[in-house]
């Protein structure tokens, strides 16, 4: 089952967005983006992000599509425990290429980023949350998913998953978000005990 788009919970709201065939639109905020400290030496956390909350271990993942204009304009996925502990992860618009692009938190920021030699018409991004790792997957098909990026997250910890859009230097554009699922997985450790104590 897809996540239902319309109970899930706006941080930092943008002023037009729609949800329609569980789809999100939205254009995104101008001047917004996530990010903490290292290398340019600012902190901001005021860009949208339509979220629900999820324990334990899960995957999530999205198909996005957007009309980047401005340098860093971005859209994705975002796990996020609190201000100062989360990943972003999709696509981000760089000197006129198309980046997947993956932004882990922990106090401080850093980026890494894989080059697009062809402009896709659209992406698939996937995070698996596995104990104290999230794994970043990117698809162009939404069959074949290769991996981007193993990052540490906090584990025991309640995650808020969703969809997030970010434009730190333009004056927005437009974000689609489609096909959003977030599915329990089994628990490593649970089935790990039970096999121990047959």
């Amino acid at each position: 089952m897809a996540q239902t788009l319309e109970k899930m919970t706006w941080f930092n709201e943008p002023e037009k967005w729609e949800i329609k065939n569980n789809s999100l639109t939205m254009s995104v905020t101008p001047q917004s983006d996530y990010w903490r400290i290292s290398h340019y030496g600012f902190t901001v956390d005021d860009a949208p992000f339509l979220y629900t909350t999820y324990g334990g271990e899960f995957e999530a993942k999205v198909k996005i599509t957007g009309n980047y204009k401005a340098r860093f304009d971005q859209m994705g996925l975002m796990l996020r425990i609190d201000k100062e502990n989360y990943i972003k992860a999709g696509v981000e618009f760089v000197d006129g290429k198309y980046n997947l692009s993956t932004v882990v938190t922990h106090t401080t920021s850093d980026w890494s980023v894989i080059t697009l030699d062809k402009t896709p018409s659209a992406v698939w991004i996937k995070a698996v949350r596995r104990l104290d790792a999230v794994e970043i997957f990117y698809s162009f098909d939404d069959k074949n998913y290769i991996l981007m990026r193993n990052a540490y997250l906090q584990d025991n910890s309640p995650v808020m998953v969703g969809l997030m859009a970010a434009c730190p230097d333009g004056n927005g554009f437009q974000a689609i978000f489609e096909h959003f699922k977030v599915k329990h997985l089994p628990d490593q450790r649970r089935l790990k005990w039970l096999e121990n104590n047959k």
